[in-house]
């Protein structure tokens, strides 16, 4: 199944004027739907849902959700009928944007509930509610972390990215960073990027994995979820066309955004290796137009 269709991780070299090396590890590159962090992250969850023997795939997100475009994909490829919570009313998300237009084409059914149901997407009456409706199915929570994604998230690094002093990730719901937390070794610096403001995202890590090595800052995540400002839309055209590495502006544009203000703070010591986790989701591009 996944083993497949994955292909080989680019690790391209980020030229700066300075000591510190800079390498960027093209997740995104692994499969133009089923992106970058998302492929770990449903990996596990649909090999299970197979051996389960269940006919549809159901999860949850936000307008702007990559898990909900990744899902809607991967669910079609393997097999499975999909269902899409979709946090907000319908007609506020006509018409509909680049990802969930992208869900729908991949047959996603969307179901639109309002803010404050959604809230319960984790609580056991909601969810006995959901497999009611849709018998037979497999559940994936909002952003796709659990378990099942954390062991899969492990496998984004290999054994020479253990050499690094820092690794950095974007963050949205908790998943990606742990798994690499867990993968990581004690002597390394694991740093993650907030898309969201406020500081929950520490519980829910905490949660995860036992290991002290990380922190997380929601300093560059200009006002939340989804939100973005010319200043950062300009750094992500800049750094493509410098660079030749695109960007989106919900998770990864906002990352690196940050690791190069810490360089500009000469945050890191000099030597320093830093690896960024490019974590795909390069469909959210379309979340500026």
């Amino acid at each position: 199944m996944f083993e497949h269709i994955q292909q080989p991780i680019c690790d391209q070299k980020v030229q700066l004027d300075s000591t510190i090396e800079l390498v960027i590890k093209r997740l995104d590159l692994i499969h133009p739907e089923i992106s970058g962090n998302k492929f770990y992250k449903l990996k596990y969850n649909l090999l299970e849902a197979k051996r389960l023997g269940k006919k549809r795939i159901i999860s949850f997100g936000g307008a702007y959700s990559n898990h909900i475009a990744a899902t809607a994909y991967a669910a079609k490829l393997f097999g499975f009928e999909c269902i899409g919570i979709i946090r907000g009313e319908e007609l506020a998300n006509k018409p509909l944007n680049h990802t969930l237009a992208t869900a729908e084409r991949h047959a996603m059914k969307l179901e639109y509930v309002s803010r404050e149901k959604y809230r319960h997407k984790n609580q056991a009456e909601f969810l006995k509610e959901l497999l009611e409706k849709y018998p037979e199915s497999y559940i994936i929570p909002e952003g796709g972390t659990n378990a099942l994604a954390i062991q899969g998230c492990q496998e984004i690094l290999s054994a020479q990215d253990l050499e690094y002093d820092y690794i950095a990730c974007a963050v949205g719901t908790g998943g990606t960073i742990s798994g690499i937390i867990e993968a990581s070794q004690d002597h390394q610096k694991i740093l993650g990027f907030s898309s969201l403001k406020g500081d929950f995202l520490k519980q829910e890590i905490s949660q995860w994995t036992q290991k002290t090595n990380w922190q997380i800052t929601d300093q560059y995540c200009f006002g939340g979820y989804a939100k973005f400002s010319p200043e950062l839309l300009n750094f992500i055209d800049e750094f493509e066309q410098k660079y030749q590495i695109p960007l989106d502006p919900v998770y990864t544009g906002k990352m690196c955004f940050g690791i190069f203000e810490l360089l500009k703070q000469d945050y890191f010591p000099k030597h320093s290796r830093i690896l960024l986790i490019h974590s795909g989701g390069l469909q959210g591009k379309g979340a500026k137009h």
